[in-house]
């Protein structure tokens, strides 16, 4: 008589492939389907690049002995950098960072609003660029309150401020605080 040999139970290696790429493939579409990297998202990583952007100029000025400002627009802002020899301002670049379609930019400096332009200018050689905040090689900021927020009416609202010595930091609006 011929005996079957004794088999345990349990999984294949192949079926334990086959239930890692579904659950993979599951795993992915509910993170797409989550929006991960929606608009609240990405209007976070601006804010993060804009504040991240003030801290390497502020330290760039002092480093440098340079002045630098930020031209600002509700739709864009663009670097600039003071020319002792020409005594103008000179844009960092060949055109302004634009933000997203649905974003847009409010600033107050020292407690006034700001009435910002629609664009910031794409041509380094535009006469008269005079920039809003200024990052001096002192060590010293303007001292302003930057808004970003979604163009619709319950869309998130982030701020960055700074009293002129600290650099900003993302904070996020509270609904009471987004009217004022």
């Amino acid at each position: 008589m011929c005996q079957q040999p004794n088999r345990l139970g349990g999984f294949t290696l192949i079926e334990l492939l086959v239930v890692l790429v579904i659950l993979g493939s599951l795993i992915g579409l509910a993170v797409l389907s989550v929006g991960i990297a929606g608009p609240g998202r990405e209007l976070h990583n601006e804010a993060e690049r804009l504040a991240g952007l003030i801290g390497v100029l502020a330290e760039e000025a002092v480093l440098d002995n340079q002045e630098y400002g930020l031209l600002l627009a509700r739709e864009s802002y663009q670097v600039l950098r003071y020319d002792p020899i020409k005594q103008t301002w000179q844009a960092l670049g060949s055109k302004a960072h634009a933000l997203p379609a649905w974003a847009e930019l409010s600033v107050e400096l020292e407690g006034a609003a700001l009435a910002l332009p629609t664009s910031a200018g794409d041509a380094p050689a535009k006469v008269g660029l005079l920039p809003q905040l200024l990052l001096l090689s002192s060590g010293e900021i303007s001292p302003f309150r930057l808004r970003l927020a979604e163009r619709r009416s319950n869309g998130l609202r982030l701020q960055l401020v700074s009293d002129g010595f600290r650099l900003p930091v993302v904070e996020v609006l509270q609904p009471a605080e987004r009217n004022q």
